[in-house]
């Protein structure tokens, strides 16, 4: 059955139009507790939130829904994404909430799911839920009704989470780090974090309104940051998103590092303290440059769809410990069971303060490789897949790059747009390679 809500991090839309309204979150959570209730007596499920005004609105209709199956729920306030995925294994909770539209604005929302484990759940247990969304509403009776009461201590009990993973023999003093929490889920934990390991802390982005989460701020927006380091002579600056599951870094030169070069690091470090680091999964769109980086070492690489549900998927497969996407999504399968912003910096600030290598000089061996972007409109019907001077262009491409680049093409998953990315090390080649193939493309 195709799934007509659930996309590749959840439920996410603009609020007001559905489905994400009060009267869906109701049902869904109904739906939800009815799937829980087939196979667990009474239920416990977790319910996150970031900082958007409809989170509020949203929260009590989950609420609400929960407890009309017969599940109680445990309300969480505002924490990030990861911080529910941990206290939903911690708590034995059978089901964690995350009530956010990540790095999107304020306007929209989302609802997001953790199994008792922490970990993102199947496509099967998401048919599973659309298909009880398709039946009537079977009320519990007053006695079997669930019951709601709050964790005061939600966020005390995660900054000592994020703490731990960070070795307990180093600490960040002597650091002047710029904590940005994109006026998020971590505008009162992250400061707390880094400031209780040690560090001299600078905080921007930690004054939520409702209204302005990732507003010019965060890891969608990191030239504030970039600015912040800069005026406060900081030696790294740390961009979260608004469920802070994402994570960019910036040094003191104000030099930006993404997702693909904080995920090398990660794994290098590992190696140079003699841990045994089988392979790395990235995605689509990992850079080529971090894929030879990684090999040159002796380490495996495979790439995953683009989302971090796909990467944690192929971790699974492979049994390994690491992944991650250039957008700053980083799992360390080692320290959580999902991605997690504050815990990636921990690891990658760890990693310096143990060495005394700059970001700069663990990143030696990878030369990012120009990426040129372009995306073609595709029109009501058209089969791109089906264009044979597209294929011929793209062979013809790819011979010519050989191992020095690569092509990617593929359907956006949101818009009627062809998205077609050419890698080289030659950033000129990369855009005449692009435009070629996009000349074919619309040749159609």
């Amino acid at each position: 059955m195709a799934r007509k809500y659930f996309g590749t991090d959840g439920i996410r839309g603009t609020v007001g139009r559905s489905p994400i309204t009060p009267d869906f979150a109701l049902r869904l959570a109904h739906a939800v507790g009815r799937v829980l209730r087939s196979s667990e007596e009474r239920p416990l499920v977790l319910i996150g939130k970031d900082t958007r005004i409809s989170g509020y609105m949203l929260e009590s209709a989950l609420e609400s829904g929960f407890n009309s199956a017969g599940v109680d729920v445990m309300l969480l306030g505002p924490l990030p994404t990861p911080g529910v995925a941990y206290l939903t294994r911690a708590q034995r909770a059978s089901l964690g909430v995350v009530i956010s539209a990540s790095h999107n604005p304020y306007e929209d929302n989302g609802i997001k799911f953790f199994s008792a484990q922490g970990t993102k759940l199947s496509d099967a247990w998401e048919q599973e839920v659309e298909q009880a969304l398709t039946r009537e509403p079977e009320w519990a009776e007053s006695a079997s009704l669930g019951k709601a009461r709050r964790l005061d201590d939600a966020a005390g009990r995660y900054i000592e989470f994020c703490k731990s993973s960070f070795d307990h023999e180093l600490s960040l003093r002597s650091l002047k780090i710029v904590v940005d929490a994109a006026h998020g889920a971590a505008y009162q934990i992250a400061p707390k974090v880094f400031h209780e390991l040690g560090a001299d802390v600078v905080a921007i982005g930690c004054a939520p309104d409702g209204l302005n989460i990732n507003e010019g701020v965060g890891a969608t927006h990191p030239e504030a940051l970039v600015r912040t380091v800069r005026a406060n002579r900081a030696d790294y600056g740390v961009a979260l998103d608004g469920d802070a599951d994402r994570l960019l870094i910036v040094d003191a030169g104000g030099r930006l590092y993404n997702g693909d070069e904080l995920l090398y690091l990660m794994a290098a470090d590992r190696l140079a303290c003699g841990e045994a680091v089988p392979g790395v999964v990235g995605t689509l769109m990992t850079n080529m440059a971090v894929e030879l980086a990684l090999k040159d070492q002796g380490m495996g690489f495979v790439r995953a769809k683009v989302g971090d549900r796909y990467v944690l998927e192929e971790l699974h497969r492979h049994g390994w410990k690491l992944g991650g996407e250039g957008s700053g999504h980083l799992l360390a399968l080692d320290k959580h069971t999902t991605g997690d912003g504050l815990i990636s910096a921990l690891q990658v600030l760890q990693a310096c303060v143990r060495s005394g290598k700059s970001l700069s000089q663990w990143l030696e061996p990878v030369k990012l490789f120009p990426q040129v972007l372009l995306n073609v409109r595709l029109q009501p019907g058209q089969d791109w897949k089906s264009n044979a001077v597209l294929e011929q262009a793209t062979q013809e491409v790819t011979a010519r790059l050989g191992n020095t680049g690569r092509v990617l093409i593929r359907a956006s998953g949101t818009e009627p747009l062809l998205r077609i990315m050419v890698e080289a090390r030659d950033g000129g080649l990369a855009s005449r390679y692009a435009e070629e193939l996009a000349s074919a493309a619309r040749a159609d």
